[in-house]
Formats: structure tokens, sequence, C-alpha cells
């Protein structure tokens, strides 16, 4: 069993965008936290959905449809396979994402990386 993580201390660690760390994993999912700030490509996940908890910030997730703004303590999930863009336009965002372990903090069609366990 793991220790208790910190968030704030954890993200006081890093200063990067776009790189997920691994904070804790639960049943066959990794949490991930994040920094982002800008906009990231445009991509869809084929066989996870992804979610979305802001923790401090506005976050606008962009669909082809429309748009839905996060901020502080809300949540959206995009269903598998809807095309999305992540976009911090009002400064840095903290976050955290909930995937399955070994998923690519991209989908089909834009740059692959790997997430980083802390």
């Amino acid at each position: 069993m793991r220790d208790k993580v910190n968030l704030p201390e954890t993200f006081d660690t890093f200063s990067d965008h776009w790189a997920p760390r691994i904070v804790a994993e639960y049943n066959g999912n990794d949490i991930r936290i994040v920094k982002v700030d800008g906009e990231f490509v445009w991509h869809s996940h084929e066989d996870t959905d992804d979610f979305f908890l802001v923790l401090d910030g506005l976050l606008d997730i962009e669909l082809r449809d429309r748009t839905v703004t996060l901020g502080p303590g809300e949540v959206f999930v995009v269903p598998r396979g809807v095309e999305h863009r992540p976009v911090a336009r009002h400064g840095e965002v903290k976050m955290i994402n909930i995937e399955p372990s070994g998923t690519h903090n991209v989908g089909e069609g834009s740059p692959q990386s790997a997430a980083v366990a802390i």
C-alpha cells in the first residue's frame, strides 16, 4: 500500500504542462494529475471515456457541437470515440484525469506520450 498523496505538494514538484503524473492506481485505472495551459490537439479515445475533474482554474472542453466549461470542483466525462479538445484559455488549470492504466494521454491522430508515475 502506498502512502497518502498530498495533491498541492505534488503539483508543486513539476511545472510542465500537458504532462500527466500518476499519483495512484485504482482497480486498473491511473489517477493522474496534470497542469494545462493553452490548447491541446483535437483527439478521441476509441477504447475509453475521458474523465476530467478541475481542481483550480477554468477549462473548456471543446466538442464538435458545443463547449463545456469546467470550474473548480466540476467534472465532465467525454464518451469514448467522441472527438474533443481541452483548452485552458484563462491561464493554468490543475486537474485530475482517471484513465485505464497504460492509456496514453491523447488518442488516435495526435502525438502519443505516457503519463509519468510519481
